[in-house]
């Protein structure tokens, strides 16, 4: 934990060295106060004094997870102001806000819950919210504080329902990002749908909006009407794909509508199949898709039916990275926004059949359960199964949250070209390579963690031949000599995956990404 903590905080020292305003010193105050909270949730666990159940197995996760939305706010802003794009220059503040303010929730939560009361935690606390608050008093419109307030609003009812719905699937690090990201889409969505003429913005930034909050509520219809019938019955599975039909088509869809003025389907198609480029994407795509569902019946037919509690090794499961790699690279190349909207299809497809699995929909809720249990690790302790959720988030968002409209070009300069990169670099290739070498030639283990030297050193080296592919074959990518930073970067983000017990696949590409856009 105390690395973990010395790594995040170089980090937040290295951000707020680039950028020194108001912002940076506030994210300086937030991280000291998260260390200190961190270790009050991380008793909190061990006692069983929680109020939900997290994750076993794994600290709390405060600081690194606490430090992500607003260094990523941080960052856009600097960037879109370097730009002179005033729009997305608030659009960050109100992000690196709305980030601090969720963390301090989150931090007051478990003060508040701790006995007997921490004083000397509660003071840091009240300091660092007290620098906070007033630095969002003298630098957001009226409008932006609202916006704010609806976010924590929204994570805090969204909190306690998916929270107490499912048991042992995030810590509270974990849930700090995947809730928060959530109450702010949510949010943005609501803002445009209310100001339609207004919001000109991206067919596909609507498209993402729609897509995750459509799927979120699908899940919490499903969830509360599956504690009044049994799931497992053909009727309620007939119920289930009808209704998926009813609102998608009669509510997703409108929506969707509304805000591209557009049929969404007649469009989709239309972007989908609009050069010859895309569409032999899409077909090298398809191939990969079936290469990948090969290899998990390939490895189900191996399990012979005297182990039942025989999984997957580790080298398996890293065979999915490297099938993501060899999807993300051509897309990031050739067609970006085909990458974008495909991969948020994707992300929709993945959640549907998380659902299809977990509420066993017939016909192919049991098999999904039965072929994935093979490849479980510790990491899902839940009723849900979300590793390869989160390893195509991990490589996703660093595309959605690429700051477009403050890149003339399509590109920003020095390690900022690599942002786009940041997931295929930290999870495709940085990850998997400490993880299968670590696995099979690793000795000499860091200090505390099951990860080792000679893993985290050959994933480095990796990312370097792979900064250094990236630069022949993508033109668009001019690095001006910023050599010295990337090495820094990437050696950091390898270092913070051998000591954090989060999910790396979330949090290294968030981290990456922070430190190639400072």
């Amino acid at each position: 934990v105390l690395v973990e903590s010395l790594l995040v905080f170089v980090v937040v020292l290295a951000v707020h060295g680039v950028v020194w305003d108001r912002f940076s010193w506030c994210a300086l105050a937030l991280a000291l106060q998260a260390f200190y909270v961190q270790f009050k949730w991380d008793r909190l666990l061990q006692l069983g004094g929680a109020v939900f159940q997290f994750r076993g197995a794994a600290n709390s996760g405060l600081l690194p997870s606490s430090m992500v939305i607003p260094l990523l706010g941080i960052v856009m802003k600097e960037r879109c102001r370097a730009a002179g794009i005033v729009y997305f220059e608030r659009f960050g503040i109100v992000v690196a806000s709305t980030g601090m303010l969720l963390a301090l929730f989150l931090s007051v939560l478990a003060v508040g819950i701790t006995k007997p009361v921490p004083t000397n935690t509660c003071i840091l606390t009240g300091i660092a919210g007290s620098v906070i608050i007033y630095t969002m008093k003298h630098s957001l419109a009226v409008s932006e504080v609202i916006e704010v307030l609806e976010v924590l609003l929204i994570f805090v009812y969204l909190s306690m329902i998916l929270l107490y719905l499912l048991p042992r699937c995030f810590t509270p690090g974990e849930a700090l990002l995947v809730l928060g990201g959530v109450s702010f889409v949510l949010n943005q969505l609501i803002k445009r749908s209310l100001n339609v003429i207004e919001g000109r913005g991206d067919p596909i930034d609507f498209f993402l909006l729609v897509a995750v909050v459509g799927v979120v509520l699908l899940g919490l219809f499903f969830t509360v009407l599956f504690t009044f019938m049994d799931s497992g019955t053909w009727i309620s599975s007939m119920f289930f794909h009808m209704m998926t039909a009813v609102l998608g088509l009669g509510v997703i869809m409108p929506w969707l509508y509304r805000l591209i003025q557009r049929n969404p389907l007649f469009w989709l198609l239309q972007f989908l199949f609009q050069t010859q480029t895309r569409l032999y994407l899409l077909l090298y795509w398809s191939f990969l898709a079936a290469s990948a569902c090969g290899v998990v019946f390939y490895q189900n037919a191996k399990r012979s039916s005297g182990s039942k509690k025989h999984q997957a090794s580790t080298v398996t499961r890293k065979y999915f990275h490297f099938i993501v790699v060899a999807t993300y690279v051509p897309g990031l190349i050739y067609d970006r926004q085909l990458l974008y909207v495909a991969a948020v299809l994707c992300l929709a497809v993945f959640i549907f059949l998380e659902y299809v699995r977990y509420f066993r929909i017939k016909p192919f809720g049991q098999t999904l359960r039965h072929l994935l249990s093979l490849f479980l690790d510790e990491r899902d302790s839940g009723p849900l199964i979300l590793t390869h959720i989160y390893l195509l988030l991990g490589m996703s968002l660093p595309v959605w949250l690429f700051p477009r409209a403050c890149a003339p070009k399509g590109t920003l300069s020095g390690a900022g070209a690599l942002v786009p990169y940041s997931g295929v670099l930290a999870v495709g290739v940085g990850d998997t390579i400490a993880s299968v070498f670590g696995s099979t030639m690793g000795e000499i283990k860091w200090p505390g963690t099951k990860k080792t030297f000679e893993g985290t050193m050959t994933a480095i080296f990796a990312q370097i031949i792979a900064v250094a592919l990236i630069l022949i074959f993508d033109s668009s990518v001019n690095l001006n000599s910023s050599y010295a930073w990337i090495l820094a970067s990437v050696s950091l983000v390898s270092l913070l995956e051998a000591y954090t017990t989060q999910i790396d696949n979330l949090l290294l590409p968030l981290y990456l990404q922070i430190l190639f856009m400072a």
